[in-house]
């Protein structure tokens, strides 16, 4: 009996190295942890919120395909730009582009919950990685290259809110803003200017050698969840759209 509990505990600490080690090789660097992304998707008033977190599951068999979608290396440290964003959209699941394409993807998966929705197909999974990708976009460490420095506090500050987060959904909300999306450009506007702000804490955080301050990171989930609430609606617009116009 004890040689089979021994036989058990060496064949789980074998399993969970085997997938640390898949995570690593693949260089994956999730972003807000599971809790931030459906706090987001909730403070943004999402009805499949529970969906929000789904594509961290999607990266264990799908690896670099889907880690590729969820970060912007931004190794050339430029500002982003509408045209930065939209020029993304083409990399959209392309695991060659070791830069990553965060951006492009909230663009992409969007276009696709239109388009299938428009084909009377089932769309909600692609708006799950909408939300999820947009949840991505106000970490700051998925908007500066995965340095050293990134390394050593990525995960650390992907769960800086994490035993809070679900509980303060009204705190997310009070600092939400109105964000008005009438098409691509607009929602590509939208990417830049987050991502730059998301960037701009990065770089400070760099300078001043830290960690995120709890306020500095609900500050940042407003804004995906003032983004993804936008989206929400321009999304029910097109729907109403067609339904007027079929």
């Amino acid at each position: 009996m004890e040689g089979e509990i021994k036989r058990v505990h060496r064949s789980i600490i074998l399993s969970v190295s085997c997938f640390c080690f898949v995570l690593l090789a693949a260089g994956i660097a999730f972003g807000w942890n599971d809790k931030a992304h459906l706090a987001i998707a909730k403070a943004a008033e999402y009805d499949s919120w529970y969906n929000a977190a789904g594509p961290y599951i999607t990266k264990i068999k799908a690896g670099d395909m889907e880690a590729t979608n969820h970060w912007f290396s931004n190794t050339a440290a430029v500002v982003v730009t509408e045209a930065l964003v939209l020029d993304q959209l083409k990399q959209y699941n392309n695991a060659s582009d070791k830069e990553g394409h965060l951006y492009g993807a909230i663009i992409a998966s969007l276009r696709d919950y239109i388009k299938d929705k428009k084909g009377g197909r089932y769309a909600e999974y692609h708006m799950a990685y909408c939300a999820h990708y947009i949840g991505d976009l106000s970490q700051p460490f998925h908007n500066v290259p995965y340095d050293d420095f990134n390394k050593n506090h990525h995960g650390t500050n992907d769960g800086i809110v994490d035993l809070s987060t679900l509980n303060n959904i009204g705190l997310i909300q009070k600092n939400m803003y109105p964000i008005v999306i009438h098409d691509e450009n607009d929602l590509a506007r939208e990417i830049a200017r987050i991502a730059n702000i998301a960037r701009q804490l990065a770089l400070k955080i760099r300078s001043e050698n830290r960690d995120m301050t709890q306020d500095e990171a609900y500050t940042e989930l407003s804004h995906s969840a003032s983004l993804l609430r936008a989206v929400l609606s321009h999304a029910k617009e097109k729907k109403e759209e067609r339904q007027l116009h079929p």
